[in-house]
Protein backbone atom coordinates (compact mmCIF):
# COMPACT_ATOMS: atom_id res chain seq x y z
CA UNK A 1 0.00 0.00 0.00
CA UNK A 2 1.37 3.38 -0.97
CA UNK A 3 1.83 6.23 1.54
CA UNK A 4 -0.97 8.15 -0.17
CA UNK A 5 -3.34 5.19 0.07
CA UNK A 6 -2.49 4.83 3.76
CA UNK A 7 -3.32 8.47 4.45
CA UNK A 8 -6.61 8.33 2.57
CA UNK A 9 -7.67 5.21 4.48
CA UNK A 10 -6.85 6.79 7.86
CA UNK A 11 -7.00 10.62 7.65
CA UNK A 12 -6.68 10.91 11.45
CA UNK A 13 -3.28 9.27 11.47
CA UNK A 14 -0.58 11.64 12.75
CA UNK A 15 2.11 13.06 10.49
CA UNK A 16 5.73 13.44 11.50
CA UNK A 17 6.02 17.19 10.79
CA UNK A 18 2.56 18.35 11.78
CA UNK A 19 2.63 21.54 13.82
CA UNK A 20 5.69 22.86 11.97
CA UNK A 21 5.22 25.92 9.76
CA UNK A 22 7.71 26.52 6.93
CA UNK A 23 8.05 29.71 4.92
CA UNK A 24 9.47 28.84 1.51
CA UNK A 25 10.84 32.12 0.18
CA UNK A 26 13.14 30.40 -2.32
CA UNK A 27 12.94 29.84 -6.08
CA UNK A 28 13.47 27.06 -8.61
CA UNK A 29 14.36 23.69 -7.01
CA UNK A 30 17.08 23.41 -4.35
CA UNK A 31 15.70 25.09 -1.21
CA UNK A 32 12.07 24.69 -2.35
CA UNK A 33 12.63 20.93 -2.62
CA UNK A 34 13.57 20.87 1.05
CA UNK A 35 10.24 22.57 1.79
CA UNK A 36 8.43 20.05 -0.40
CA UNK A 37 9.91 17.13 1.52
CA UNK A 38 8.87 18.66 4.84
CA UNK A 39 5.40 19.37 3.49
CA UNK A 40 4.93 15.78 2.40
CA UNK A 41 5.16 14.76 6.04
CA UNK A 42 2.72 17.27 7.42
CA UNK A 43 4.49 20.62 7.70
CA UNK A 44 2.46 23.65 6.65
CA UNK A 45 4.48 25.23 3.83
CA UNK A 46 3.79 28.82 2.81
CA UNK A 47 5.27 29.51 -0.60
CA UNK A 48 6.20 33.22 -0.89
CA UNK A 49 6.20 34.44 -4.51
CA UNK A 50 6.62 37.76 -6.27
CA UNK A 51 3.21 39.28 -7.13
CA UNK A 52 2.24 38.92 -10.77
CA UNK A 53 5.35 36.87 -11.60
CA UNK A 54 5.72 33.97 -9.20
CA UNK A 55 8.48 31.43 -8.81
CA UNK A 56 10.42 30.95 -12.10
CA UNK A 57 9.92 27.22 -11.58
CA UNK A 58 6.36 27.78 -12.84
CA UNK A 59 7.93 28.24 -16.28
CA UNK A 60 10.73 25.68 -16.02
CA UNK A 61 10.31 22.80 -18.47
CA UNK A 62 7.17 21.53 -20.15
CA UNK A 63 3.99 23.54 -19.64
CA UNK A 64 0.89 21.70 -18.45
CA UNK A 65 -2.65 22.44 -19.59
CA UNK A 66 -2.93 24.66 -16.53
CA UNK A 67 -0.12 26.87 -17.82
CA UNK A 68 2.27 26.13 -14.98
CA UNK A 69 5.03 23.64 -15.74
CA UNK A 70 4.95 20.00 -14.70
CA UNK A 71 8.00 20.78 -12.55
CA UNK A 72 5.98 23.34 -10.62
CA UNK A 73 2.91 21.16 -10.20
CA UNK A 74 5.09 18.33 -8.88
CA UNK A 75 7.72 20.14 -6.81
CA UNK A 76 5.39 22.71 -5.24
CA UNK A 77 2.91 20.06 -4.15
CA UNK A 78 1.23 20.46 -0.76
CA UNK A 79 2.23 24.16 -0.59
CA UNK A 80 0.15 27.30 -0.17
CA UNK A 81 0.96 30.23 -2.45
CA UNK A 82 1.31 33.66 -0.88
CA UNK A 83 2.31 36.61 -3.06
CA UNK A 84 4.50 39.15 -1.29
CA UNK A 85 7.07 41.62 -2.55
CA UNK A 86 9.93 41.40 -0.07
CA UNK A 87 11.72 44.31 -1.74
CA UNK A 88 9.08 46.74 -0.49
CA UNK A 89 9.06 47.93 3.10
CA UNK A 90 5.46 46.84 3.59
CA UNK A 91 6.25 43.38 2.18
CA UNK A 92 9.30 43.00 4.40
CA UNK A 93 7.24 44.02 7.43
CA UNK A 94 4.58 41.41 6.65
CA UNK A 95 7.28 38.79 6.12
CA UNK A 96 8.68 39.52 9.57
CA UNK A 97 5.24 39.11 11.09
CA UNK A 98 4.90 35.72 9.40
CA UNK A 99 8.37 34.69 10.56
CA UNK A 100 7.39 35.45 14.14
CA UNK A 101 4.69 32.76 13.83
CA UNK A 102 6.78 30.18 11.94
CA UNK A 103 9.44 27.57 12.59
CA UNK A 104 11.49 27.45 9.40
CA UNK A 105 12.47 29.80 6.57
CA UNK A 106 13.91 28.37 3.34
CA UNK A 107 15.73 30.75 1.00
CA UNK A 108 18.23 30.56 -1.84
CA UNK A 109 18.79 34.17 -2.83
CA UNK A 110 22.29 35.19 -3.83
CA UNK A 111 24.40 35.78 -0.73
CA UNK A 112 23.61 39.10 0.92
CA UNK A 113 20.29 39.72 -0.85
CA UNK A 114 18.03 39.21 2.16
CA UNK A 115 20.40 41.29 4.29
CA UNK A 116 19.97 44.17 1.84
CA UNK A 117 16.21 44.01 2.45
CA UNK A 118 16.60 43.89 6.23
CA UNK A 119 15.61 40.22 6.27
CA UNK A 120 18.94 38.52 7.01
CA UNK A 121 19.56 35.99 9.74
CA UNK A 122 20.30 38.52 12.45
CA UNK A 123 17.13 40.45 11.59
CA UNK A 124 14.91 37.38 11.67
CA UNK A 125 16.60 35.83 14.68
CA UNK A 126 15.81 38.98 16.67
CA UNK A 127 12.14 38.46 15.85
CA UNK A 128 12.07 34.71 16.44
CA UNK A 129 15.03 33.21 18.36
CA UNK A 130 13.64 29.71 17.73
CA UNK A 131 13.73 30.13 13.96
CA UNK A 132 15.58 27.63 11.76
CA UNK A 133 16.79 29.24 8.53
CA UNK A 134 17.84 27.11 5.57
CA UNK A 135 20.13 29.05 3.23
CA UNK A 136 21.01 27.34 -0.04
CA UNK A 137 23.45 29.03 -2.42
CA UNK A 138 25.83 27.86 -5.09
CA UNK A 139 28.96 28.17 -2.97
CA UNK A 140 27.70 28.70 0.57
CA UNK A 141 27.51 31.75 2.83
CA UNK A 142 31.29 31.97 3.25
CA UNK A 143 34.40 31.65 1.10
CA UNK A 144 35.83 33.66 -1.82
CA UNK A 145 33.12 32.46 -4.25
CA UNK A 146 30.15 33.00 -1.93
CA UNK A 147 28.83 35.91 -3.98
CA UNK A 148 28.88 34.15 -7.33
CA UNK A 149 25.65 33.14 -9.08
CA UNK A 150 25.26 29.41 -9.59
CA UNK A 151 22.90 26.76 -10.93
CA UNK A 152 22.92 22.97 -10.78
CA UNK A 153 25.03 22.53 -13.90
CA UNK A 154 27.74 24.79 -12.49
CA UNK A 155 27.63 23.00 -9.14
CA UNK A 156 27.91 19.59 -10.82
CA UNK A 157 30.98 20.83 -12.65
CA UNK A 158 32.60 22.54 -9.65
CA UNK A 159 32.01 19.52 -7.40
CA UNK A 160 34.05 17.18 -9.61
CA UNK A 161 31.01 15.13 -10.66
CA UNK A 162 30.77 16.29 -14.28
CA UNK A 163 34.47 15.56 -14.82
CA UNK A 164 33.72 11.88 -14.21
CA UNK A 165 30.75 11.66 -16.60
CA UNK A 166 31.37 10.61 -20.20
CA UNK A 167 33.55 8.32 -22.26
CA UNK A 168 37.33 8.17 -21.61
CA UNK A 169 38.20 9.87 -24.89
CA UNK A 170 35.27 12.32 -24.87
CA UNK A 171 34.32 15.57 -23.17
CA UNK A 172 32.75 15.75 -19.69
CA UNK A 173 29.03 15.14 -19.93
CA UNK A 174 25.91 16.05 -17.98
CA UNK A 175 25.72 13.46 -15.16
CA UNK A 176 22.15 12.33 -15.77
CA UNK A 177 20.48 15.66 -15.09
CA UNK A 178 21.74 19.21 -14.70
CA UNK A 179 19.49 19.53 -11.64
CA UNK A 180 21.10 16.73 -9.61
CA UNK A 181 22.90 19.25 -7.39
CA UNK A 182 19.63 21.12 -6.80
CA UNK A 183 17.83 18.02 -5.60
CA UNK A 184 20.87 16.91 -3.61
CA UNK A 185 21.06 20.28 -1.90
CA UNK A 186 17.35 20.06 -1.13
CA UNK A 187 17.83 16.66 0.49
CA UNK A 188 20.75 17.84 2.62
CA UNK A 189 18.79 21.00 3.38
CA UNK A 190 15.80 19.04 4.65
CA UNK A 191 18.12 16.88 6.75
CA UNK A 192 19.76 20.02 8.14
CA UNK A 193 16.39 21.49 9.06
CA UNK A 194 15.38 18.30 10.87
CA UNK A 195 18.67 18.30 12.79
CA UNK A 196 18.25 21.97 13.69
CA UNK A 197 14.68 21.40 14.87
CA UNK A 198 15.88 18.51 17.02
CA UNK A 199 18.65 20.70 18.43
CA UNK A 200 16.05 23.39 19.15
CA UNK A 201 14.19 20.88 21.30
CA UNK A 202 17.35 20.64 23.41
CA UNK A 203 18.64 24.23 23.41
CA UNK A 204 15.50 26.23 22.75
CA UNK A 205 17.32 28.16 20.03
CA UNK A 206 17.20 28.08 16.25
CA UNK A 207 20.14 28.26 13.87
CA UNK A 208 21.21 28.65 10.24
CA UNK A 209 21.52 25.62 7.98
CA UNK A 210 24.09 26.58 5.31
CA UNK A 211 24.07 24.33 2.22
CA UNK A 212 26.07 24.91 -0.98
CA UNK A 213 24.87 23.32 -4.21
CA UNK A 214 28.31 21.95 -5.07
CA UNK A 215 28.75 20.43 -1.60
CA UNK A 216 25.73 18.18 -2.09
CA UNK A 217 27.47 16.41 -4.98
CA UNK A 218 31.01 16.66 -3.61
CA UNK A 219 29.90 14.72 -0.50
CA UNK A 220 28.71 11.80 -2.63
CA UNK A 221 31.89 11.02 -4.58
CA UNK A 222 32.91 7.92 -2.56
CA UNK A 223 36.72 7.58 -2.30
CA UNK A 224 37.60 10.38 -4.71
CA UNK A 225 38.94 12.70 -1.99
CA UNK A 226 40.91 10.29 0.21
CA UNK A 227 42.34 8.43 -2.83
CA UNK A 228 43.78 11.67 -4.15
CA UNK A 229 44.81 12.96 -0.73
CA UNK A 230 46.72 9.80 0.13
CA UNK A 231 47.98 8.54 -3.23
CA UNK A 232 47.38 11.42 -5.68
CA UNK A 233 45.03 9.25 -7.74
CA UNK A 234 43.00 11.33 -10.20
CA UNK A 235 39.98 9.37 -11.37
CA UNK A 236 39.23 9.82 -15.06
CA UNK A 237 36.10 9.39 -17.12
CA UNK A 238 35.25 5.72 -17.61
CA UNK A 239 31.95 5.73 -19.46
CA UNK A 240 29.65 3.19 -17.81
CA UNK A 241 32.54 1.52 -15.98
CA UNK A 242 33.38 1.77 -12.30
CA UNK A 243 36.87 2.63 -11.08
CA UNK A 244 37.11 0.15 -8.23
CA UNK A 245 35.01 -2.80 -9.43
CA UNK A 246 34.87 -5.09 -12.52
CA UNK A 247 32.51 -6.20 -14.00
CA UNK A 248 30.30 -3.31 -13.00
CA UNK A 249 28.82 -1.66 -16.07
CA UNK A 250 26.11 -1.65 -18.73
CA UNK A 251 26.07 -4.44 -21.27
CA UNK A 252 24.15 -4.84 -24.59
CA UNK A 253 21.57 -7.57 -25.14
CA UNK A 254 20.42 -9.34 -28.31
CA UNK A 255 17.15 -7.39 -28.47
CA UNK A 256 18.84 -3.99 -28.58
CA UNK A 257 18.48 -3.26 -24.87
CA UNK A 258 20.99 -2.63 -22.09
CA UNK A 259 21.43 -4.41 -18.77
CA UNK A 260 23.28 -3.21 -15.68
CA UNK A 261 25.37 -5.87 -13.93
CA UNK A 262 27.33 -5.30 -10.71
CA UNK A 263 29.79 -7.82 -9.31
CA UNK A 264 31.21 -6.12 -6.24
CA UNK A 265 32.80 -9.25 -4.72
CA UNK A 266 34.74 -12.27 -5.93
CA UNK A 267 31.88 -14.57 -4.88
CA UNK A 268 29.35 -12.66 -6.97
CA UNK A 269 31.67 -12.81 -9.97
CA UNK A 270 31.97 -16.55 -9.53
CA UNK A 271 28.18 -16.83 -9.54
CA UNK A 272 28.05 -14.74 -12.71
CA UNK A 273 30.57 -16.92 -14.52
CA UNK A 274 28.52 -19.97 -13.55
CA UNK A 275 25.42 -18.34 -15.03
CA UNK A 276 27.44 -17.54 -18.15
CA UNK A 277 28.62 -21.17 -18.28
CA UNK A 278 32.18 -19.80 -18.24
CA UNK A 279 33.45 -20.95 -14.79
CA UNK A 280 37.03 -20.85 -16.02
CA UNK A 281 36.88 -17.04 -15.92
CA UNK A 282 36.72 -17.08 -12.12
CA UNK A 283 39.17 -19.93 -11.62
CA UNK A 284 42.51 -19.46 -9.80
CA UNK A 285 45.04 -18.01 -12.19
CA UNK A 286 42.35 -16.33 -14.27
CA UNK A 287 40.15 -13.51 -12.90
CA UNK A 288 39.29 -14.98 -9.51
CA UNK A 289 40.29 -11.92 -7.51
CA UNK A 290 39.19 -8.32 -7.95
CA UNK A 291 42.76 -7.12 -8.49
CA UNK A 292 43.05 -9.59 -11.38
CA UNK A 293 39.88 -8.26 -12.94
CA UNK A 294 40.91 -4.64 -12.50
CA UNK A 295 44.19 -5.40 -14.23
CA UNK A 296 42.32 -6.98 -17.17
CA UNK A 297 39.22 -4.75 -17.19
CA UNK A 298 38.62 -4.85 -20.96
CA UNK A 299 38.99 -8.60 -21.22
CA UNK A 300 36.52 -9.19 -18.37
CA UNK A 301 33.98 -6.66 -19.67
CA UNK A 302 34.27 -8.06 -23.19
CA UNK A 303 33.56 -11.57 -21.92
CA UNK A 304 30.43 -10.42 -20.07
CA UNK A 305 29.26 -8.39 -23.07
CA UNK A 306 29.78 -11.37 -25.39
CA UNK A 307 27.44 -13.38 -23.16
CA UNK A 308 24.73 -10.70 -22.85
CA UNK A 309 24.76 -10.07 -26.61
CA UNK A 310 23.59 -13.63 -27.18
CA UNK A 311 20.44 -13.26 -25.07
CA UNK A 312 17.46 -10.94 -24.86
CA UNK A 313 17.21 -8.70 -21.81
CA UNK A 314 14.61 -10.84 -20.00
CA UNK A 315 16.79 -13.96 -20.25
CA UNK A 316 19.89 -12.15 -18.97
CA UNK A 317 17.95 -10.88 -15.96
CA UNK A 318 16.43 -14.31 -15.31
CA UNK A 319 19.84 -15.98 -15.42
CA UNK A 320 21.34 -13.40 -13.08
CA UNK A 321 18.40 -13.66 -10.71
CA UNK A 322 18.80 -17.45 -10.50
CA UNK A 323 22.49 -16.98 -9.73
CA UNK A 324 21.84 -14.13 -7.27
CA UNK A 325 23.88 -11.67 -9.32
CA UNK A 326 22.71 -8.04 -8.99
CA UNK A 327 21.40 -6.84 -12.34
CA UNK A 328 18.64 -4.75 -13.80
CA UNK A 329 17.35 -3.15 -16.99
CA UNK A 330 18.55 0.28 -18.06
CA UNK A 331 15.10 1.86 -18.19
CA UNK A 332 13.65 4.78 -20.09
CA UNK A 333 10.68 6.51 -18.46
CA UNK A 334 8.06 4.74 -20.61
CA UNK A 335 9.40 1.39 -19.39
CA UNK A 336 9.18 2.57 -15.79
CA UNK A 337 5.48 3.29 -16.28
CA UNK A 338 4.97 -0.32 -17.43
CA UNK A 339 7.05 -2.07 -14.77
CA UNK A 340 5.02 -4.16 -12.25
CA UNK A 341 7.39 -3.42 -9.36
CA UNK A 342 6.91 0.32 -9.70
CA UNK A 343 3.17 -0.29 -9.89
CA UNK A 344 2.94 -2.55 -6.84
CA UNK A 345 5.18 -0.31 -4.73
CA UNK A 346 3.03 2.69 -5.62
CA UNK A 347 6.05 4.64 -6.87
CA UNK A 348 3.93 6.40 -9.48
CA UNK A 349 1.31 8.48 -7.72
CA UNK A 350 -1.61 9.92 -9.67
CA UNK A 351 -3.14 13.03 -8.10
CA UNK A 352 -6.48 14.50 -9.25
CA UNK A 353 -6.60 18.23 -9.91
CA UNK A 354 -9.34 20.46 -11.32
CA UNK A 355 -6.86 22.24 -13.60
CA UNK A 356 -5.21 19.28 -15.32
CA UNK A 357 -7.52 16.39 -14.48
CA UNK A 358 -4.92 13.97 -13.18
CA UNK A 359 -1.14 14.15 -12.96
CA UNK A 360 1.23 11.27 -12.31
CA UNK A 361 4.38 12.01 -10.32
CA UNK A 362 6.91 10.29 -8.06
CA UNK A 363 5.39 9.21 -4.76
CA UNK A 364 6.64 10.16 -1.31
CA UNK A 365 10.05 8.92 -0.15
CA UNK A 366 10.88 7.61 2.43
CA UNK A 367 8.09 5.31 3.59
CA UNK A 368 7.15 5.54 7.27
CA UNK A 369 4.86 2.83 8.56
CA UNK A 370 3.62 4.84 11.54
CA UNK A 371 3.46 8.42 10.28
CA UNK A 372 3.48 8.18 6.48
CA UNK A 373 3.73 11.16 4.19
CA UNK A 374 1.14 12.16 1.61
CA UNK A 375 0.50 14.33 -1.42
CA UNK A 376 -2.74 16.25 -0.97
CA UNK A 377 -2.50 18.87 -3.73
CA UNK A 378 -0.43 19.90 -6.73
CA UNK A 379 1.57 23.11 -6.96
CA UNK A 380 -0.93 25.93 -6.29
CA UNK A 381 -2.10 28.80 -8.47
CA UNK A 382 -0.13 32.00 -8.02
CA UNK A 383 -1.37 33.79 -4.90
CA UNK A 384 -4.10 31.22 -4.35
CA UNK A 385 -3.84 31.39 -0.55
CA UNK A 386 -2.67 34.98 -0.01
CA UNK A 387 -5.90 36.31 1.45
CA UNK A 388 -6.61 33.30 3.66
CA UNK A 389 -3.05 33.19 5.06
CA UNK A 390 -2.86 36.89 5.92
CA UNK A 391 -6.38 36.92 7.33
CA UNK A 392 -5.80 33.84 9.50
CA UNK A 393 -2.25 34.57 10.68
CA UNK A 394 -2.20 38.38 10.84
CA UNK A 395 -5.92 39.19 11.25
CA UNK A 396 -5.94 41.35 8.11
CA UNK A 397 -9.27 42.70 7.00
CA UNK A 398 -10.60 42.75 3.42
CA UNK A 399 -9.90 46.47 3.34
CA UNK A 400 -6.26 46.03 4.35
CA UNK A 401 -5.81 43.29 1.78
CA UNK A 402 -7.27 45.52 -0.90
CA UNK A 403 -4.84 48.30 -0.02
CA UNK A 404 -1.87 45.94 -0.20
CA UNK A 405 -3.02 44.67 -3.57
CA UNK A 406 -3.41 48.20 -4.85
CA UNK A 407 0.17 48.97 -3.78
CA UNK A 408 1.31 45.69 -5.39
CA UNK A 409 2.77 44.47 -2.12
CA UNK A 410 0.70 41.29 -2.53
Amino acid sequence: MSPQETRLNDPQRPMAMQGIRVIDAATFIAAPFAGTLLGEFGAEVLKVELPGIGDPCRRLGTASDAGDSFSWLTEARNKKSLTLDLRKAEGAAIFKQLVAESDVVCENFQTGTLESWGLGWEDLKAINPRLVMLRVTGYGQTGPYSGRPCFGRIANAFSGLSYLAGEPDGPPMTPGSATLADYGAGLFGALGVLLALRARDITGEGQVVDVALYESMFRLLDELVPAYGAKKIIRRRMGAGTATVVPHSHYPTSDGRWVAIACTTDKIFARLTAAMERPELSAPGAFERMEDRLAHRKEVDDAVAAWTRQLPLAQVIAACDRAQVPCGPVYAIDEIFEDPHYRQRGNLLTVPDERVGELTMPNVVPRLCGTPGAVNSLGPKLGEHTDSILAAMLDMTPGQLAELKSARVI
